[in-house]
């Protein structure tokens, strides 16, 4: 019986899928190193650091960081990329106390407002310059 027990396991072993094999790197057709042709950086120990490096096909990057005031470390850098089309995508950043904000004509911006928008917008910034309060239902508030 415990022999039983042991080939069926050995058997669902052996037929298991082999989970990531299929992601490996090195079994894709069109799969090669890349060779980092630059590598420079820095690290003061006291959060100011600096990095830049580039590889083969292109891709560049580099970051300079120093601390922050709440702890964090401000980061301002940019990267590099070769697209499909042979034209090349750069992406600045900045990474500080206010957050991640990117800078690259890759990034999608939305669609101008309406000029009915704008007009209700103006409209809004007056009556709150002139102390009228709305409830949550849309119903003017009279404070006296």
């Amino acid at each position: 019986m415990k022999l039983v027990v042991v080939a069926c396991l050995a058997a669902v072993a052996v037929a298991a899928p082999q989970f990531g094999r299929q992601f490996a790197p090195e079994t894709r057709p069109d799969y090669r190193h890349i060779a980092i042709i630059r590598d420079n950086r820095q690290d003061n120990g006291d959060g100011n650091f600096n990095y830049d490096f580039e590889t083969e096909n292109g891709i560049i990057v580099n970051a300079v960081g120093t601390p922050g005031s709440k702890g964090q470390s401000n980061i301002q850098g940019s990267y590099r990329f070769p697209l499909p089309d042979g034209t090349v995508a750069e992406v600045r950043y900045v990474a500080d106390e206010n957050g991640y904000v990117a800078d690259s004509p890759l990034i999608p911006t939305p669609p101008p407002l309406p000029a009915h928008a704008i007009e209700q917008i103006r409209i809004a910034e007056e009556q709150r310059a002139q102390g009228i309060v709305w409830d949550q239902y849309g119903f003017r508030v009279n404070r006296k």
